[in-house]
């Protein structure tokens, strides 16, 4: 779990070319530094490349070593002590982690390496250089997986804002279709033609609201959330056409205090609930619907007495699963659909005007 965790950051093929580039670069200096000041000197390009592949493996070896706490003890820190908050403990403490971890790693490995092959300077003075070479090394190290981990994240964040935000036109896009439904067009301006006849002052109520459909849905589509007093406005006109239609067979009730008016979810969701619930039920004389707005547990519930018709088109689900993707894309909180025996129920979980989303 710890390894997935880590290779998830930091991928180990890149890990692995990282660490073998660190160990090759840092013998090559060592090894050319001492045969130049005369610590150990060289026999020949043999020797050299001898003295290279042992040095590279061992602090290939000694890498790893390192390179795991080193990233674990940054996701640490990451959580406890984050830059912003924390600044000079976190520099304090990674300080002294890289030191004190490079230290001991350096005794394990430089006595491992004399194990295997003897050296023939003092052993002490080998420990004491490599100690120091370590600990640079690591405070360096620490820098650099810092640095990647931070490039990674902002790629990573990009790459999700850049998702979400063509996921979000996406949903924009079925949404805004869903309302300019050419069915729902047609049925209304076919209740419209029937009203013109019949009654001119409902007409043009009709009219009135079916203008205000479209206006607050080109208003609202690109915003994030809307309060729910525009949405409870936005609902009213969209039932008071289909009441038009369906007459005293179609009930509509409302039970909210007003201080929740002020609250935000995504837009259309009342309506997106509302129309699945005409469109799956019948709604006749004898099987009116009922359709019901109402607060429980402070969250804002939609319900209405489950009449499913019998023939139809299978439902998608669709409008389920934007209403879902837009609540993930502003709170943690989740709709929920609820099938009980007699009634279908969905939970819209209110966001508070601290939380609104800056993009409103």
């Amino acid at each position: 779990m710890f390894f997935k965790k880590i290779h998830s950051l930091f991928p180990f093929v890149d890990l692995l070319k990282f660490i073998v580039g660190v160990a090759v670069g840092i013998q090559v200096i060592i090894i050319t530094y001492n045969h130049f000041s005369g610590f150990f000197i060289l026999a020949d390009m043999e020797h050299f490349l001898l003295r290279l592949l042992r040095g590279t493996l061992l602090s290939v070896l000694a890498g790893f070593i390192i390179a795991y706490p080193d990233i674990y003890f940054i996701q640490y820190l990451n959580k406890y002590f984050p830059w912003k908050q924390k600044t000079g403990w976190r520099l304090m403490f990674q300080f002294i982690f890289a030191v004190f971890w490079a230290f001991i790693v350096s005794v394990v490995v430089t006595l491992l390496a004399h194990a295997l092959n003897p050296y023939t300077e003092d052993l002490m003075l080998v420990l004491r250089s490599n100690a120091l070479i370590y600990g640079v090394v690591n405070v360096i190290m620490m820098i650099t997986l810092e640095a990647w981990l931070f490039s990674m994240e902002s790629t990573r964040s990009r790459i999700r804002s850049e998702n979400l935000e063509r996921e979000l036109s996406q949903i924009r896009f079925e949404v805004l279709k869903n309302q300019i439904n050419p069915h729902f067009m047609f049925n209304s301006l076919n209740v419209l033609s029937g009203l013109i006849a019949k009654d001119q002052e409902k007409a043009q109520m009709f009219v009135d609201e079916f203008s205000q459909i479209y206006r607050y849905v080109l208003e609202s589509i690109e915003k994030q959330v809307v309060t729910l007093s525009d949405e409870l406005g936005f609902a009213r006109s969209y039932m008071f056409l289909q009441q038009i239609r369906y007459g005293e067979n179609l009930i509509f009730k409302v039970h909210l205090p007003a201080d929740l008016l002020s609250m935000f979810l995504p837009p259309l969701s009342l309506q997106t609930v509302l129309e699945n619930a005409i469109k799956h039920n019948l709604i006749s004389n004898e099987q009116p619907l009922t359709l019901e707005i109402y607060l429980e547990k402070d969250n804002l519930w939609v319900k209405n007495n489950l009449q499913p018709k019998i023939s139809g088109a299978m439902s998608t689900r669709l409008g389920q699963k934007n209403m879902v993707k837009r609540y993930a894309m502003i709170t943690h909180q989740q709709p929920e659909f609820i099938v009980e025996a007699n009634e279908y129920k969905v939970k819209l979980p209110l966001i508070p005007a601290e939380n609104e989303s800056t993009d409103r």
